[in-house]
């Protein structure tokens, strides 16, 4: 394949050091070039790469790529050219998703659809995590969703093909719970942009390193890359191309993110040697302060780890990464920005509220705005918003939602299809799919609607956990289960 590129100068990196800087206007052929740098952004490839460098132009503009494939012009060819590399991948890695099991925590949700389907911000959490392991790339590349859209690829697509783009092929969900729904919500996906998605079912439930040693023929192949590992209930910034140079300048076996906390004494903290992040121990819930960092659920592993866990149910953080820091060949690198285990309600609501926060300060444009809206307010073009609303803070609403005039939302989900009538007021509540909120009712205090429940006029909920297809007649004055 070949780039034909009109910019002025272009730089050529390998294994992260700069090889070269031909001169403006060579015609330069590259086999296997892992980075290839051109305005300013770098692309990667496996495939050899031929350059051709034109006359310079400073940007390549939106109107230049209204035409299709046939007759493009010389910048649209370029751009496409570069996605084409992007594609390819200069790795080929495998990523591992703890998706667990049953997902109590967050029934009634988790009663119709498996936990990484439920909507988290309009977007099932699963996709969340792609959406931000792919954040690095699409700040190098603003023009990536532009030419994808050429492509004839939809925006939400793009940011599950830009996985490839960092070199994972292959992504493993390790699921003991509905692994059929899973696979076929994602089928189309992996059709679409060829990315392979495979299920690893447990039989029974195997802990955090358990599914490790079950999907092992998955994860290894010839080329003896590291994997990564991701925990479904994470949502946070995820600098996966950040991490993949961490693992490599170490030279360990393992590498772990970590995230500090408010109160470490509440969690497993990991304690490290802070200049070069080794990890020297882990210390469960310690009552004097030993460090303020706790295991942010996203591991990027050698395959020798395997051989070190059995299949049986078993802890990765207690059983596995203790034995190899003390080799000490386990590093932690920190998190920047955000992070949360939104694998409960209260913690899902907390989690709206700083995805919104981190989203406002990398696209603004994608928020809500309006004399209506108060603070980061997310919502769908689908939706319909009535006269007279207040919305906002922290609130998400999702496609084909009806709110009709007079409505009062705060610091709160409300998922897709669901209708509030005149002049409810929700706040710190999650509203389950195609709902229905009656007129005056008020919605507070983190109630949990389940898919199909009606709440009816002038009904008062304060903490009613509704189970799905309920009908609410009477008020909930204090927090209960709704069977």
């Amino acid at each position: 394949m070949y780039i034909e590129t009109e910019q002025a100068s272009y730089s050529i990196f390998k294994a992260g050091r700069l090889e070269t800087r031909p001169e403006e206007g060579t015609h330069c052929k590259f086999p296997l070039v892992s980075q290839v740098a051109l305005h300013r952004q770098t692309v990667f490839s496996k495939e050899p790469v031929e350059l051709r460098l034109r006359h310079v132009q400073d940007r390549l503009q939106p109107p230049q790529l209204s035409q299709r494939l046939n007759g493009l012009p010389v910048p649209a060819v370029a751009l496409i050219g570069i996605i084409v590399v992007c594609f390819t991948g200069h790795l080929t890695m495998k990523a591992l998703i703890l998706v667990g099991g049953f997902g109590t925590r967050l029934r009634p949700l988790t009663l119709s659809v498996p936990k990484p389907l439920v909507d988290f911000a309009n977007k099932p959490m699963i996709l969340h995590q792609v959406w931000f392991l792919t954040a690095p790339l699409r700040r190098k590349f603003p023009n990536l969703s532009i030419v994808c859209e050429l492509m004839f690829f939809s925006f939400e697509l793009y940011q599950i093909e830009a996985l490839k783009a960092i070199g994972v092929t292959e992504v493993v969900l390790a699921i003991n719970y509905q692994p059929e729904v899973m696979l076929n919500f994602l089928k189309e996906f992996e059709t679409k942009i060829g990315i392979k998605i495979t299920c690893s079912q447990e039989t029974e439930p195997l802990g955090t390193a358990g599914p490790l040693a079950l999907a092992r023929d998955k994860l290894i192949d010839e080329t003896g890359e590291p994997f990564f590992v991701l925990n479904s209930d994470v949502i946070s910034e995820y600098p996966l191309k950040e991490m993949i140079q961490f693992h490599k300048s170490h030279g360990g076996e393992a590498s772990i993110m970590v995230t500090k906390v408010d109160e470490p004494s509440k969690y497993g903290v990991v304690v490290m040697e802070e200049s070069t992040g080794q990890v020297e121990r882990f210390v469960e819930k310690p009552k004097l302060f030993v460090g303020n960092k706790i295991n942010a659920g996203i591991y990027l592993l050698d395959p020798s780890v395997l051989d070190r866990i059995e299949l049986r149910p078993t802890s990765i953080e207690k059983e596995v990464f203790p034995k190899i820091a003390l080799e000490k060949k386990l590093y932690a690198m920190v998190l920047p920005g955000f992070w949360m285990d939104i694998g409960q309600p209260k913690d899902y609501i907390i989690g709206l509220r700083l995805y919104l926060d981190s989203l406002r300060k990398r696209t603004s444009s994608k928020l809500a705005s309006g004399t209506h809206i108060v603070g980061n307010v997310l919502v769908d073009e689908t939706a319909t918003i009535g006269e007279g609303c207040l919305i906002g803070p922290d609130v998400a609403i999702g496609p084909g939602c009806i709110v009709e005039s007079g409505v009062r939302l705060s610091r709160c989900t409300v998922m897709r299809g669901v209708r509030i009538k005149k002049h409810a007021c929700i706040s710190s509540s999650i509203i389950g799919w195609h709902s229905t909120v009656g007129q005056w009712a008020r919605v507070e205090n983190m109630t949990i609607l389940g898919e199909d429940v009606h709440v009816c006029d002038e009904i008062y909920s304060n903490g009613g956990v509704v189970l799905p297809h309920k009908e609410i007649k009477s008020s909930i004055l204090k927090p209960e289960i709704v069977m």
